[in-house]
């Protein structure tokens, strides 16, 4: 091993590049629903939106300027059996591909699998939003209660 080390400055502009300049990435659908999807419920690929208008009930949409979009939405349906479902969609939209991750539970769910489905919608909107070069900050929400659902039980620890 030799005793000569650079000990110079690296400051200048030959080790650093402009912080501007594109980086471009190769992307699959694969990759992108193993990285942020992972424990999604349903996911899937498309040319068009699956999201239909009639049933968001909430809707939040971040995109770059190029086309590119991320959506967090949530949805309530019934199925064909009467049941009835509450849908936490993140729908990227990267180019003419659609890639949508659905986290989803029954309206007489509890409330533990509400709070984990809305979480881990929202992580996913979040890193989703960092393909877009967004970021996403957290805020508060109060929600009523749903009045079919019983009361949570008290525990004394």
């Amino acid at each position: 091993m030799s005793d000569e080390s650079y000990t110079g400055d690296f400051s200048g502009d030959e080790f650093e590049p402009d912080w501007d300049l594109p980086i471009q990435l190769t992307l699959t659908a694969k990759g992108v629903i193993h990285a942020l999807f992972a424990n999604a419920r349903q996911v899937h690929t498309g040319w068009e939106s699956c999201i239909d208008p009639a049933l968001v009930v909430f809707e939040l949409v971040t995109e770059d300027g190029g086309g590119n979009q991320c959506r967090l939405v949530e949805q309530e349906f019934e199925t064909d059996d009467g049941d009835s479902w509450h849908d936490w969609s993140v729908e990227l939209k990267l180019g003419k591909t659609y890639i949508v991750g659905h986290w989803q539970i029954t309206l007489d769910g509890g409330f533990a699998d509400w709070d984990w489905c809305g979480e881990e919608s929202g992580k996913a909107f979040e890193k989703a939003c960092v393909l877009l070069g967004k970021r996403v900050r957290r805020g508060l929400g109060v929600e009523d209660a749903p009045m079919e659902a019983p009361p949570p039980s008290a525990h004394r620890h």
